[in-house]
Order: C-alpha cells, then sequence, then structure tokens
C-alpha cells in the first residue's frame, strides 16, 4: 500500500500519512510524495482545503532514525542536506499555501512532525493526541521551522521550556496554550474533522487567500505597513464576487454561495 494515502470528499483534499506500523514517521520518500501531493491539491482547483492526518495511533512520530544518516565527504553524520531537501521545503510549502490547511492529530506527534502540525494554519487534536518537541532526547535542536513557529504562538520562555525539557504536551493541555485550535473525542475524531473541514471549504477562498497572505506578511511588518497591507487587500476583497454574494445573502437571510473569486 501507499506510504500517503490520498482522499477528496467535495472540496477537501486529506492527504493520510500510512506508515502506521513505524508512527508514520517520515522518510525521504514519504517526503517527496507529500510535497508532490500537496502541490497538486495546491494546484486542484476543485480543492478548498487541505488536510493533513495520520493512520493508525499516531499522526507521526518525527523523523525515521532508522533511515542511513546522511554523511559528508568524510563520513561524518550531516543533517543539513537532509533538512534542506525535505524539511525546509516543506513547511515552507505549507506556510506559503494559498488554501487553508488543516493538522488533524489523531495521535501523537513528535518531533518535526509536531513542527509540520504547527506550520498548518489549523490544529485539529483528538484526545489521545500529544505534541511533543522531543529533540533533547537524542541532542538535536528543533528543526522543521520549530524555533521559528513555537516562539511566535506561545512566548520565547515557554516554548524554550517545552524544547529543554523534551516533555509531551496533551491535547488538553495545547488547547489552554493555544497550539490546538479544536479537542474532539477520539471515536468521533475522524467525522469530526470531516465535518469541520467541509464547513470551511464552503467558505470565502479569496478572502482566505488573502487572509493568509495578511497574517504572513504580519511577522515582519510594522503597524504602518500591515494597516496598509490591510487596505491593499480589503479593496480587493470589495471588489469581489463573494463580498456581494455573502451580503446579499444576509439581506436575504439566506446561506452564501461563495465561488473564492
Amino acid at each position: 500500500m501507499s506510504e500517503l494515502v490520498i482522499e477528496t470528499a467535495g472540496s477537501v483534499r486529506t492527504l493520510l500519512l500510512n506508515r502506521p506500523a513505524k508512527l508514520n514517521a517520515f522518510t525521504a520518500a514519504l517526503h517527496a510524495d507529500l510535497r508532490a501531493a500537496l502541490a497538486d491539491a495546491i494546484a486542484d482547483d476543485g480543492v478548498k482545503v487541505i488536510v493533513l492526518t495520520g493512520e493508525g495511533r499516531a499522526f507521526s512520530s518525527g523523523q525515521d532514525l532508522t533511515e542511513d544518516l546522511p554523511r559528508d565527504a568524510q563520513g561524518g553524520v550531516d543533517l543539513g542536506p537532509a533538512l534542506e531537501r525535505d524539511y525546509n521545503p516543506l513547511i515552507k510549502q505549507i506556510t506559503t499555501s494559498p488554501k487553508p490547511t488543516i493538522a488533524a492529530l489523531n495521535g501523537p506527534a513528535v518531533g518535526a512532525a509536531m513542527n509540520i502540525a504547527l506550520a498548518c494554519d489549523i490544529v485539529l487534536a483528538a484526545r489521545s493526541a500529544t505534541l511533543q518537541e522531543a529533540f533533547a532526547k537524542i541532542a538535536l535542536i528543533p528543526d522543521a521551522g520549530g524555533t521559528w513557529l513555537l516562539p511566535r504562538l506561545i512566548g520565547p520562555k515557554r516554548a524554550l521550556a517545552l524544547m529543554l525539557t523534551a516533555e509531551p504536551v496533551t491535547a488538553e493541555q495545547g488547547l489552554a496554550m493555544g497550539l490546538v485550535y479544536k479537542l474532539y473525542e477520539d471515536a468521533s475524531f475522524r467525522a469530526d474533522v470531516a465535518a469541520f473541514a467541509a464547513k470551511l471549504a464552503s467558505g470565502p477562498g479569496l478572502a482566505y487567500r488573502m487572509m493568509r497572505e495578511a497574517v504572513l506578511a504580519s511577522a515582519g511588518n510594522d503597524l504602518d505597513a500591515q494597516l496598509a497591507l490591510e487596505a491593499q487587500l480589503q479593496r480587493r476583497a470589495g471588489a469581489s464576487h463573494d463580498f456581494a454574494e455573502g451580503v446579499a445573502a444576509f439581506l436575504a437571510k439566506r446561506p452564501p454561495q461563495f465561488q473564492g473569486r
């Protein structure tokens, strides 16, 4: 069976990590398949929302440490090229996606997998899920954007504490910290995620794209620059078909039929 299962339901594309015997640990081959599937989902006009989740009892345990470690010309371990080839492009692909991305944590998200999940726009978690910056356990630093993402989400001191201690965060704790948006019971998790994603996919795709653009730009903008960007994007939103439809639907007291334009 494929190590990445691709499912489409309506306007929702689900990418399912499918190495349950290895807790969906990442290999170079799985990375390549996932990046290709993300590119296809982003390019497909019929896809409005992308969901990333795992098969079995884990979202992902992170890097598959049974793979041969990359080495330099002198035979020493060199992890840099693998990050540059696999993890860094994946994180950039997720964070710059014009379509909303959802990480659906069906179980533990460990190491780089935690940071891949945090790179997504929304994190949904089953009650049994955990998140763990486990790098210190093997004397590494958090990668896959973890040292950039986590401090911005929960503050530098708490982020550093999670990195230094490598302690797991329960789904409930993640919800309280703001790492997780919604928590669902394990038994209904798949159905709840599908319903959430379908509802999101029915929303205004053009406005979604501009929201993501604005939030991404805010990391490097001062207030004046961000206010100017908001005005620019709002002019585009106000001239859109979706805005006219949203107002018409509001006045007619009916659900809007957005077209993403």
